[in-house]
C-alpha cells in the first residue's frame, strides 16, 4: 500500500489506553505545511484506517493547490474501537494533540468526519497547529456552513454549463447525507426555490431538513437534475453509475469516485461531475483563510465564491480537451503545485 503512495510522511502510533491506531499522513510540503482534517472513525482493521488516510491526503493536497493555498495536503486518521465521548474522548485527542505537537508544525490539523469545534479545543490545548477551535478559544468555528456554500455556488456553476443558467427555482437537487455539511446546503437550495430530496440512514435527522424525504436504499436512481453526494464517499462505481437519472453530480462529500475510471464512465453517460476537491473546499478556506492566513470575512466569502468560477474553467477546460473533468482538475493541481500560491 505505501510502495504505490506517492506522499512524503506517514506516523504511526498505537494509544494504548483505548486501543486506537493514529495514522497522520503527510502527503506533500511542496507548497508550504501539510494541512488537512482529523477523523475518528471505527474501521474493520487498521489498514483499512490507513488507506483511508493515504487516499485522503493526496487530495487535500490537490484540493488546496486548485484553491491556490500556500500549504500542502494531509490527513489523521483515528481508528477508533468506539466513538469515545466524555473524559475518554478529551483525554485521547490531548495525547493526540501532543503527537501533532511533536511534529512541529509540518502537520496542521481542523475537524473531520466525527470531530468538531470542541475536539479542535483539546486537540489545540496542547498544540498551536490546529485549526477550527470554537470561537470562544479564538478559533474560526464550525467551518461547514462555508463548505456547503462552496458547493452550492458549484452546483450552479455547472448548471450554467449545462443548461445555460443557474436557476435553481423548479431545479430537482437530490442531496444523499444531511449531516452537518448535507443539511445547510438543503437549506441554501430550499431557499432558492429548489426541489430538494434527501436521503440519509438516519431518517429523523434527514426529516428535519424540511426536504421531501425519499428512502436510502435505492435514492441515487431517483430521477434528479443535480444528485449532491454529502456522506462519505466512493458512491459512484461501475455499479452505480447505469443507474443515475441525472444531468450533473455535484455534492460535497470527498472521494466520490470509487476508481479514477468512474470519471471516465460519467462522462461517457453525458453526466457532469464537479471534482470533489475542487467542490467541497469552502471549509478549508473557513478554517485555513481565517486560522493560518488572517483573511477578513469578505475575503473568505470572495474565495468561497469563486469556487464556481474555478469549476466553469475546469468544465470548458475538460469540454475543449475531450478529457474527464476529474483529469483536468488534476492537471489544474499540478500546474499550481509547480508555481507558488497566492496567501
Amino acid at each position: 500500500m505505501l510502495r504505490q503512495w506517492d506522499g512524503e510522511e506517514v506516523v504511526v502510533r498505537h494509544d494504548r489506553e483505548t486501543g486506537t491506531w493514529i495514522f497522520v499522513c503527510i502527503h506533500s510540503t511542496a507548497l508550504g505545511p501539510a494541512m488537512g482534517g482529523t477523523r475518528m472513525k471505527q474501521y474493520e482493521a487498521p489498514a483499512e484506517a490507513l488507506a483511508d488516510g493515504l487516499r485522503l491526503a493526496s487530495g487535500m493536497t490537490r484540493k488546496l493547490a486548485v484553491a491556490g493555498l500556500p500549504c500542502g495536503g494531509g490527513k489523521a486518521v483515528l481508528a477508533v474501537p468506539e466513538l469515545f465521548d466524555g473524559d475518554a474522548r478529551r483525554a485521547l485527542l490531548e495525547r493526540y494533540g501532543d503527537l501533532i505537537d511533536a511534529l512541529g508544525g509540518t502537520y496542521v490539523t481542523g475537524p473531520d468526519v466525527n470531530t468538531r469545534e470542541t475536539d479542535m479545543d483539546a486537540i489545540g490545548s496542547r498544540t498551536p497547529h490546529v485549526f477550527c477551535r470554537s470561537e470562544a478559544n479564538g478559533g474560526s468555528g464550525d467551518p461547514s456552513i462555508h463548505t456547503a456554500l462552496g458547493t452550492f455556488h458549484g452546483i450552479r456553476a455547472a448548471l450554467r454549463h449545462v443548461h445555460g443558467d443557474d436557476v435553481l427555482a423548479g431545479r430537482r437537487v437530490l442531496v444523499q447525507g444531511t449531516g452537518s455539511v448535507g443539511a445547510k446546503l438543503t437549506r441554501l437550495l430550499l431557499d432558492a426555490d429548489a426541489v430538494v430530496l434527501v436521503s440519509d440512514v438516519d431518517e429523523e435527522r434527514a426529516r428535519a431538513t424540511g426536504a421531501e424525504l425519499v428512502p436510502a436504499d435505492g435514492a441515487i436512481g431517483l430521477e434528479c437534475d443535480v444528485y449532491a453526494p454529502c456522506a462519505l464517499g466512493a458512491t459512484l462505481s461501475a455499479d452505480s453509475i447505469p443507474t443515475l437519472r441525472c444531468r450533473i453530480v455535484a455534492g460535497a462529500a470527498n472521494n466520490q469516485l470509487e476508481t479514477p475510471e468512474d470519471g471516465e464512465r460519467l462522462r461517457a453517460a453525458g453526466i457532469l461531475y464537479a471534482p470533489d476537491f475542487v467542490i467541497n473546499a469552502g471549509g478549508a478556506l473557513h478554517g485555513i483563510g481565517l486560522e493560518q492566513l488572517g483573511w477578513d470575512a469578505a475575503e473568505l466569502e470572495r474565495r468561497v465564491t469563486g469556487i464556481g468560477d474555478t469549476l466553469t474553467r475546469i468544465f470548458e477546460s475538460a469540454a475543449a480537451e475531450g478529457i474527464t473533468t476529474d483529469e483536468a482538475a488534476e492537471r489544474l493541481a499540478t500546474e499550481r503545485l509547480s508555481r507558488p500560491a497566492a496567501t
